[in-house]
C-alpha cells in the first residue's frame, strides 16, 4: 500500500499555509484534507472541492521543503485556498 498526501505549501494560496497531511488510502486522505480546508481556510465541503483536492495527491510523504515548481499551477479562483 502507498502512503498519499497533499501539501497545503503546493496549493496557490494567500494564507501561506504549511500543512501537509498524509494517510494509507485516498478516502482517508480526503476526509482529513476536506476537514482541514473547511476548518482553516473556510471553504464549503462540495462535490467540486473534493474534486480540487484530489488533483493535488501524491503518493508517499511529504518533502521537508516545497517543491517550487508547482506554485504556478492554474487553480480555479474559488480553489485558491483549498488544501
Amino acid at each position: 500500500m502507498t502512503r498519499k498526501f497533499i501539501d497545503c505549501r503546493e496549493v496557490p494560496s494567500d494564507m501561506h499555509c504549511s500543512v501537509a497531511i498524509s494517510a494509507d488510502n485516498e478516502d482517508e486522505l480526503l476526509q482529513a484534507a476536506v476537514d482541514h480546508a473547511v476548518s482553516v481556510h473556510h471553504h464549503s465541503d462540495s462535490p467540486e472541492l473534493r474534486q480540487q483536492l484530489r488533483q493535488f495527491f501524491k503518493d508517499g510523504m511529504p518533502p521537508e521543503l516545497p517543491h517550487m515548481t508547482n506554485q504556478a499551477g492554474n487553480v480555479p479562483s474559488d480553489a485558491s485556498h483549498a488544501h
